[in-house]
């Protein structure tokens, strides 16, 4: 669990800095940066997609796991909770909904995410996951200075997500084969380019309730071993 308590605390120093101190790029310069940035989302969501190991088990997942995640309504209820945030600190400015959604969704469903916090489980080796917490502290310094105090929540659904593949981990270690991984980190940057979209207001994608389809590759390989195929 060190590396996603240290992930988290990355989030919460850098949006923390922002709202301490007021630091806030002029707006002119915070918009130009965050489509720059998120061109170089994109760019990271079609290096990880390019892993895929198998093409078909990709699109099925994506299929099945936007179906089961349009039936929990995942993005609606990410929403909700950052419109309750907002609520609560509406003192504070606007857009602290989009702001949470936007950094939680990005922190969480990329590969570094994912098989950071397989290897913190599985070996007890952070690195990964440290270098995620370098990457996310300094985004959520720019992405606080545009969306405000919402990205500084972001920290509690990483915390959650990442922890608890960390601790599962160790109990699916004999079906986390690469094969496996590679095409959960392919659906993981197919995701990644769609939040970029999001982002660059391109068009208007429901990323969470996608992120099932992560973890569909892990349970087709659980179902297929179950039955000796």
């Amino acid at each position: 669990m060190l590396g996603t308590i240290v992930n988290a605390l990355a989030i919460l120093v850098g949006s923390g800095l922002v709202l301490i101190t007021g630091l806030r790029m002029p707006e002119k310069y915070n918009e130009t940066v965050i489509k720059s940035i998120s061109l170089a989302v994109v760019l990271i969501g079609i290096m990880n997609a390019l892993e895929v190991n198998d093409l078909m088990l990709v699109i099925f997942s994506l299929a099945i796991g936007s179906f089961i995640g349009e039936f929990l309504d995942i993005e609606e209820r990410l929403e909700n909770l950052g419109q309750m945030v907002e609520k609560r600190f509406s003192n504070m400015g606007d857009g602290i909904a989009k702001g949470f959604v936007t950094a939680s969704l990005l922190y969480c469903v990329g590969s570094m995410a994912i098989v950071g916090s397989l290897e913190s489980g599985l070996t007890n080796n952070h690195e990964t996951l440290f270098a995620k917490s370098v990457l996310d502290g300094i985004s959520s310094i720019i992405f606080t200075s545009s969306f405000g105090i919402g990205v500084l929540f972001s920290a509690i659904p990483v915390f959650l997500y990442q922890g608890l593949i960390t601790l599962t981990a160790s109990f699916m270690k004999q079906f986390l084969i690469d094969s496996v991984v590679a095409d959960m980190t392919a659906v993981g940057g197919l995701l990644i380019i769609a939040i970029g979209l999001n982002i660059l207001e391109v068009k208007k994608i429901k990323v969470g309730n996608m992120l099932p389809a992560i973890f569909i590759p892990l349970a087709y390989f659980i179902i297929r071993s179950a039955f000796g195929l």
